[in-house]
Parts: C-alpha cells; structure tokens; sequence
C-alpha cells in the first residue's frame, strides 16, 4: 500500500480482511454522527436562544455538547475517508493532533461529569441558594479546571506515547490514533508506559466518578427526605438524564481500561471505542432532550416563533 521506507505517517488498519464488516460499521457510524451534529448542535445554540434556558445546568450541558462535537469530528472523517477511500493513511501529525484531542477531551468530560453532579447537589440539596452558589463566576471557573487537568494529563501521555521507538512500524491496529494501539506497536518494553497509563487513567477516570457517587449520595438522602411526592419527581427527573449519562459512559470505560482481569480482545476494544466515541455522544443529546420538559418546552416555543414568523412573512408578500 505505502512504501514503509519513506512514509513517515500511520495506516489504520481498522478491521483488516473484513471489508464488508467495515462498511456496515462506516454506515453505523455515518448515521450516529449525523444524529450527534443534529442533538448536539440544537443543545448549543437552543440555550442562547431562550432565556429560561441560561441556567448553571444548561451551561454545563452546552460544554458537554461541544465536546461530544469535538470529539466525534476529531475521528469520524478521518474514519470515513479511509475507509470509503482506496487508502488507510494518516500523516504523523494528523495522528498527534487527533491523539491529543482524544486524551484531552475525555478526560476533560471525565471532569465535566463531576462537575455536573457538584451542580445536581446544589440543585436539589440547597435550592434556595443554587443561583448564588453557582454563579456564573463559579461555574466558568470550573470549566477552565477541567481544561487544565485535561491539557495537562494530555501533555504528560501524549507526547510519550507519539516519541516511542517503532522500529518502522507503521501499522496501527485500530481506526484512529488510539494511545493503547500506539503503545502496541512500539519495539521497547513498555511496562512503565502502561503502568503510568493505568495510574493516569485509573486517577483521572475513578477520582470524578468517586465525586459524582458522593455527590449523589447527598442527593439520594435529600429526596428522600422530601414529604411531596411532586419535589421527589422533580428532583429525580433533573438527575436521571445525567445519571444515565454518567453509567454509559464510565461503564465502557471502565471496561476497557481499567477492569481487573483480562482486557477486551483487540477488535472487542475497537468496537467498543466506536461505543464510547461516536454512538455515546449521539446518544447524550436524546438523552437530555427527551426526558427533559424544559428544553422540550423551549424547542416547541422555537417552532411556534418560526412558524409565526414565516406566516406573517408570507401575509406580508400577499
């Protein structure tokens, strides 16, 4: 395919000798993309629209949805040209960058997850100061936390797992540029790479999830103190979607990198980074539409406006 003595990029094998596998999964993936744009870009721009929406949560929920638009755009074309296209390649620095964005966009929603449920808890257990706790200074605050933590973890994984010795392989084992496929196909030991993998990864994956179980701990306490049965409702409808959420997500990653045991075979870890990188975050924008009245409320006050809109256009053209 590429003369290895002077192609200085990588060739994704994806799922090598299963072309008719891969066109049905590049179709999968196609449709579930689309569904991400679609969910994800109407969760960023309905927030700016309607001011009922420009709450702490909404806030949070636009960052999610700009990650997931990220994350998903930093691998599916790339993904799909290969695929449909007569080549697997991908210069070296097309595969730093989508490596670097990979590290550091899951580990900032990592982050952003706990923050989140730091949000439900005051929601739910301090309503009445919620609007004075969370305060916009506050929540941006916390964004730039997780950007930080995220770009750090990136730089200290990244740069290590792109400078390891291949010996003139350039066969990646996966679709993208992937830190464990990377780590594969070096010709040194890298026991101690892996090991720094699993503590990063075991650190900056269970440290937010040990927060978010705390934090819902609090919450499970608080609504069952409530004596109405409506503010029970309310509260478990606020936090179900994230709950959700939360469980997809940590549990394929838990799966794949940080289960005792024995790992994912190669292609079981391949399609469940499918998973976890473009059907999830097509799936999160369902997740919180559908079960949420307000955005429902406020995507059908949109369409009322324009449907107004557009017949008092037309009465004005007749």
């Amino acid at each position: 395919m590429t003369n290895d003595s002077y192609f200085g990029g990588f060739i994704l094998l994806g799922f090598p000798g299963q072309p008719e596998l891969e066109m049905i999964i590049s179709g999968v993936v196609f449709f579930f993309y689309t569904i991400a744009l679609m969910g994800n870009i109407a969760i960023i721009l309905l927030p700016l629209l309607d001011e009922r929406l420009q709450t702490p949560m909404y806030f949070f929920l636009r960052n999610l949805a700009i990650l997931d638009l990220c994350y998903t755009t930093n691998i599916v074309p790339q993904m799909l040209v290969n695929v449909w296209g007569k080549e697997k390649t991908i210069t070296f620095a097309g595969c730093a960058f989508q490596l670097f964005t990979d590290v550091t966009l899951c580990t900032v929603e990592c982050m952003l997850l706990a923050v989140m449920s730091y949000d439900r808890f005051n929601a739910v257990c301090k309503p009445l100061h919620y609007m004075t706790i969370m305060n916009p200074q506050l929540c941006q605050g916390l964004m730039a936390m997780t950007w930080v933590i995220g770009i750090i973890n990136c730089m200290i994984l990244s740069p290590h797992a792109m400078s390891l010795p291949r010996c003139g392989n350039h066969h990646l084992d996966h679709y993208f540029c992937e830190i464990s496929a990377m780590v594969k196909i070096a010709c040194v030991d890298t026991t101690a790479m892996e090991e720094s993998l699993f503590a990063l990864c075991f650190f900056i994956f269970l440290t937010p999830l040990l927060l978010i179980l705390v934090s819902y701990g609090f919450i499970a306490v608080a609504v069952l103190k409530m004596k109405s049965a409506a503010g029970r409702q309310k509260a478990f409808g606020t936090c179900s979607s994230h709950l959700i959420v939360v469980s997809i997500f940590y549990g394929t990653i838990i799966y794949m990198y940080i289960q005792p045991g024995n790992s994912p075979s190669q292609d079981e870890g391949k399609l469940l980074s499918i998973f976890y990188s473009i059907v999830t975050p097509s799936l999160n924008p369902l997740i919180y539409t559908l079960r949420n009245k307000e955005f429902k409320g406020a995507m059908k006050r949109l369409l009322r406006l324009n449907h107004f809109s557009a017949n008092l256009k037309r009465s004005c053209c007749l």
